[in-house]
């Protein structure tokens, strides 16, 4: 009995932690401090012409970002998961560094290249293969190169002998 209340107990927290995990289905016409009560807080705001864009990275390990934009009378106008395909397409040799994270949010992972050379971004996301997608960026805060490489996660559980 005593594992079964501890099994139940841990299935209850698990659950309630997804909670938070993507916006509600019924954002529209929500207030900033409403979506906030119920996403938590944003990781990044940033103003935009036609109001405020609100960054919410999520998942396990970052496979979704939320761009929640808010009108000028700060509410729920569109939200968009911009971890995508179509989106990663965009990005291309020469954009800038800002451009990169207005575009796709805040990378799961930075590593620094050698010699100084700049760093590679790499972005989590939700597809059938065990990949991320990756962005040089040079020492002159631009786009280098894109292309998409293994995440160690995945390297290590290749690596696994099953006798």
């Amino acid at each position: 009995m005593l594992r079964f209340s501890a099994l139940s107990l841990i299935c209850v927290s698990l659950l309630s932690a997804c909670s938070g995990y993507a916006p509600p289905a019924n954002l529209k016409d929500l207030t900033q401090a409403q979506l906030v009560a119920q996403m938590g807080p944003p990781d990044k705001q940033r103003q935009l012409a036609s109001g405020t864009r609100l960054e919410f990275p999520r998942g396990p390990m970052g496979h979704h970002t939320w761009f929640v934009d808010l009108g000028p009378d700060g509410r729920v106008i569109k939200t968009e998961q911009v971890l995508t395909e179509e989106n990663f397409a965009r990005i291309t040799p020469g954009l800038s560094q800002q451009e990169v994270r207005d575009m796709l949010g805040r990378a799961s992972h930075i590593q620094g290249l050698g010699r100084s050379r700049g760093e590679v971004w790499s972005y989590r996301y939700e597809n059938h293969f065990c990949q991320w997608f990756q962005v040089e960026i040079s020492q002159e805060l631009q786009v280098r190169s894109t292309g998409y490489g293994e995440p160690p996660e995945c390297a290590r559980d290749r690596d696994i002998i099953i006798p």
